[in-house]
Parts: C-alpha cells; structure tokens; sequence
C-alpha cells in the first residue's frame, strides 16, 4: 500500500482503490500539541474461504454451538455383539460400561468424550 498525504485525500486527487484515508485522532491526554494519524482502508479483498457456505469437513471440525446451524456430536448407535449377534442400542457418549444382554460380553467402555468400543464391534447411527 502507498501512504498518502492527507491534503491529497481531501482534495481528491487520488483515484486509487487501494487508497488510504488518513483522520486525526485526538490522544486520551487531550494535548493540542501531539496528534496522531490513523489509517482506514476502503478496500476489501476476497476472503480465501466462503464463510457462508463450509465444506462438510470444515462444519464437523467446527465447535457444536458454532456452526451456522447448531447440532450436537453425540448420537444413538446400534451395536452388533461379534459372538452372538444381537443388535443394542447405545449413546455414543455413554458414561458407563454396556454389556452384551444375552452372552454379558463387552460392547463399549467409556473415555473422556465418546465411548470406545471393544474389538470385533460394529456399529451404525441409528436413523430417526
């Protein structure tokens, strides 16, 4: 950017979009003496990301109450038992440990955030 004078800007000698626009701003000590310039840019570039419209990837990373819609990271899930197959149905953020009904194997035990599920599991959101 090219600074300049501010007699220049009044008189409207400049043309330039990328143009400067200097005021005079009075310092909190109110002395008539020292005064100082701030600058103010009219000139607004692209942004390089389109805030209005994020990708996917971006939208899940952001925090939950952040996102132009707000949603919640926790979910239902249905869990297959790797012994005898039988469905149940488990909060992803479960705070205690779920135990198969039928044969009392381990399905998942819990972390600080979401539950860890045990080897051989597999699971899918359940859907409303």
């Amino acid at each position: 950017l090219t600074l300049h004078r501010p007699t220049d800007l009044r008189r409207k000698k400049i043309r330039d979009p990328q143009a400067v626009k200097f005021r005079r701003v009075r310092p909190s000590c109110h002395s008539i003496k020292s005064f100082r310039f701030q600058q103010h840019s009219y000139y607004f570039p692209k942004m390089p990301v389109d805030l209005l419209n994020p990708t996917p990837e971006q939208e899940a990373r952001t925090h939950k109450l952040k996102r132009l819609v707000q949603s919640p990271n926790s979910f239902f899930m249905d869990i297959k038992c790797p012994g005898c197959f039988q469905i149940t149905t488990v909060f992803s953020h479960a705070q205690t440990v779920v135990l198969c009904g039928s044969c009392n194997v381990m399905l998942c035990q819990p972390t600080g955030g979401r539950a860890r599920l045990t080897e051989g599991c597999s699971y899918r959101k359940k859907v409303d």
